[in-house]
């Protein structure tokens, strides 16, 4: 089988390079007018008519590897040596592929030390297109069916072609735009190497002060983002168990609404809930109000800073530890409960001795999330941040401000990564080499052990009023679309949704003649087509991570979070500096945004994943392995059923924030690709809050109809437990 499919990637490999245009055409493939020049025309000519008739000799090695995998497919060797002899020949023709791309560019030779040696290139070269893409993609594939063949992955050639492809992809869209934007910190303006720079860069009193420990000042950006990441990790975590807890372990009667305001905040543009709270209690806020008008208390400015931005990262945060942590709290296997209690534990000793202790794979990943979200935030610091800077904001001002200082900007991100990998390490120390697998192939017919009482009134003294002031809040920003000036006019108008939405019916047709409905239309199908990939990459990145044993596994599951770990505004500048020019030139498309959006949010799903597969027992891997289940099967017809919450939770997370997301694609939007976030952005610059909620409250109806038809689409997870009683769930 392996054999016949390394025959169909050569062949296809060798049909890019012969049948399509070897480099990206800017009216793309559909209009068909490069059919008449693959062989003529330098613009639309296939790879092998770049070599042999425009000269563009480099590319011929590259050929040579392709046509080296075609012959050693063909030929009648054994398994193994087929399979050495393959992978050599496709890792040979991604190598040389690569050096190729990155040696040449728009105007010849790329370093000088080439010019040297070769001379000066008359011969340039612009972005791959769609005929290279098809060649590299073959090698990829020749490179993982010779693994396979050899033994690695067990010698089954979807896992090692998933194990490529996740690689592959995480290195070119994650690691090279990051490392690309990181080494700015090690260089000059000119982009001379000058390593002392860094460390000059880094040495700056603003970063490290602690002259808030003797009322000398402010602390260090450093210090202030670690002590508000710490206390957002916990108290998202904290805030979203308690949730779990409630959702599943209780009677409690609005279950659903309760969901739906846990996952509430995250559905919101960033900078909404940091406006709101501004409202509600910021200088001119309700609150201040009636207190100066009740009891004559003057208005404070206690919003911002500190406190403001962690309320809001609470407000923000917790959904995402919610979502991480149902999947988990609802895999706890009742008969290990029961067993408990057989042994006469009560019901609080049950709960800390072995329902916590199972559900830590989740609160220890719940709380890398939440801590990492925090130290990449940047909409909230900027919003309510006050005089307390975060590195977020300090790297955005360095980027965006009178400075332009990049390498700045990048020894910053260096911090910031430096807090990542040490909370990274951490979570994986506290939940060590343990098994906390509660879900296997047996029936299972024990019922939830109820919370005890403690337990029970502790969640809901903490997640109830939360819940009740998250009402409050929203309240106040529905509200604000239907008033015509917040704050000074209070006069209801409908005027904001029709400025923004409205649409007229004439003789040829409806017209969207509302001004956000182009932003709206886009920022619909690129959220759409970006969830289900983002969804996929990471839960297969997930089973990858938790089902195979391989080496580098510590360093691709940190590769994951290299993107998540760095603000949005250095991942928009990273993809900008990397894919503007040759080999990949994606800026001003919809491609990057889209790519932006899978590889910053996939790790939500990743994490959310490893956490629920921890629980999934490997003997159901087993079984279906000898019951002659593949790979493929095994994950789609057994493990996946099993992760119901975790894809819900992706898709979810995936499509919220790629509609929700500011800092990050605020360098790649255009005219043709503008967004509903930066359209909301510009009407607030410009004082236009009215209509910036009104369409703000737009993309919250729109996100709740989407997490409703996600659930709908992939239903729940049937354990094959017993439904409870209601009285018997009170404790």
């Amino acid at each position: 089988m392996n054999g016949r499919a390394a025959l169909l990637w050569s062949l296809a490999g060798l049909l890019g390079a012969m049948a399509l245009p070897w480099y990206a055409l800017q009216e793309g493939l559909g209009t068909g007018a490069w059919l008449s020049g693959l062989w003529s025309s330098e613009d639309y000519a296939d790879g092998v008519a770049q070599m042999a008739v425009h000269g563009r000799w480099w590319l011929a090695p590259v050929f040579a590897a392709l046509l080296w995998c075609l012959v050693i497919a063909v030929l009648p060797l054994k398994a193994e040596r087929r399979g050495m002899l393959l992978a050599g020949g496709a890792a040979a023709g991604i190598v040389l592929f690569g050096l190729q791309a990155f040696a040449v560019g728009l105007r010849g030779w790329t370093a000088g030390w080439l010019v040297a040696l070769f001379g000066e290139m008359e011969q340039h070269q612009v972005g791959i297109g769609a005929g290279a893409t098809l060649v590299l993609t073959a090698l990829l594939s020749l490179l993982a069916i010779g693994l396979a063949l050899r033994g690695a992955f067990g010698g089954d050639g979807f896992v090692a072609g998933a194990m490529t492809a996740v690689t592959a992809s995480i290195l070119l869209f994650t690691a090279w735009p990051i490392l690309h934007i990181l080494a700015q910190a090690f260089q000059n303006g000119d982009g001379a190497w000058q390593p002392l720079l860094a460390v000059q860069r880094l040495a700056e009193a603003k970063i490290w002060s602690l002259r808030c420990l003797w009322g000398g000042g402010g602390c260090g950006v450093f210090w202030n983002t670690l002590v508000l990441a710490l206390c957002c990790g916990i108290g998202s975590t904290a805030l979203g168990l308690a949730f779990a807890l409630i959702a599943t372990r209780t009677d409690f009667r609005f279950k659903k609404t309760l969901r739906v305001l846990t996952v509430l905040p995250i559905i919101t543009p960033p900078f909404v809930i940091g406006l709101a709270l501004i409202l509600v209690f910021g200088r001119s806020g309700l609150v201040n109000q009636f207190l100066d008008w009740g009891f004559g208390v003057a208005s404070t400015r206690w919003i911002y800073g500190f406190p403001g931005v962690f309320l809001a990262q609470l407000f923000a945060f917790t959904p995402v530890a919610f979502l991480v942590l149902i999947g988990v709290v609802e895999g706890v296997s009742p008969t290990l409960e029961e067993a408990s209690q057989t042994l006469r534990a009560n019901r609080w000793d049950t709960f800390v001795t072995v329902s916590l202790p199972l559900m830590r794979p989740g609160l220890a990943n719940a709380f890398l999330v939440g801590f990492i979200e925090s130290i990449a935030d940047f909409g909230n610091p900027i919003v309510l941040g006050g005089d307390f800077g975060v590195l977020s904001t300090e790297i955005y001002f360095a980027v965006v401000g009178a400075q332009l200082d990049y390498g700045r900007a990048a020894a910053l991100a260096l911090v910031l990564l430096s807090l990542a990998l040490g909370a990274f390490f951490l979570q994986r120390l506290v939940v060590g080499t343990r098994s906390y697998a509660t879900i296997s192939g047996k029936g299972d017919s024990g019922l939830p052990t109820p919370l005890p009482k403690a337990a029970r009134r502790a969640a809901q003294w903490v997640a109830l009023p939360w819940a009740g002031f998250t009402m409050i809040l929203y309240g106040f920003v529905f509200v604000g679309g239907f008033v015509k000036i917040w704050g000074r006019d209070y006069t209801p108008t409908l005027g904001h949704y029709a400025k923004a939405f409205a649409i007229e019916r004439t003789p040829e047709g409806l017209i969207w003649s509302g001004a956000a409905w182009n932003s709206f239309w886009t920022t619909v199908e690129l959220a759409a087509i970006a969830a289900p990939i983002t969804a996929g990459l990471g839960l297969l990145a997930a089973w990858l991570m938790v089902r195979q044993r391989f080496a580098g596994r510590g360093a691709l599951e940190f590769a994951t979070m290299l993107s998540f770990a760095v603000p949005g505004t250095v991942i928009g500048v990273a993809y900008v500096f990397a894919f503007n020019v040759p080999p990949l030139e994606i800026t001003g498309t919809a491609m990057i945004i889209v790519l932006c959006f899978v590889f910053r949010n996939m790790t939500v799903g990743l994490r959310a994943g490893m956490a629920a597969m921890s629980q999934i027992d490997r003997s159901l891997d087993e079984a279906s392995a000898t019951l002659r289940g593949r790979a493929p099967q095994t994950l789609f017809y057994v493990v996946m059923p099993l992760l119901r919450p975790a894809i819900v939770g992706a898709l979810v997370y995936g499509f919220v924030r790629a509609v929700t997301t500011v800092s990050a694609v605020v360098f790649l939007v255009t005219a043709e690709y503008d967004l509903a976030t930066t359209y909301i952005i510009l009407r607030v610059i410009n004082g236009d809050y009215g209509l910036a909620i009104a369409y703000s409250c737009a993309l919250i109806v729109l996100m709740l109809a989407a997490i409703v038809l996600i659930q709908l689409l992939v239903g729940s997870r049937r354990l094959g437990r017993r439904a409870p009683l209601i009285q018997g769930v009170r404790a």
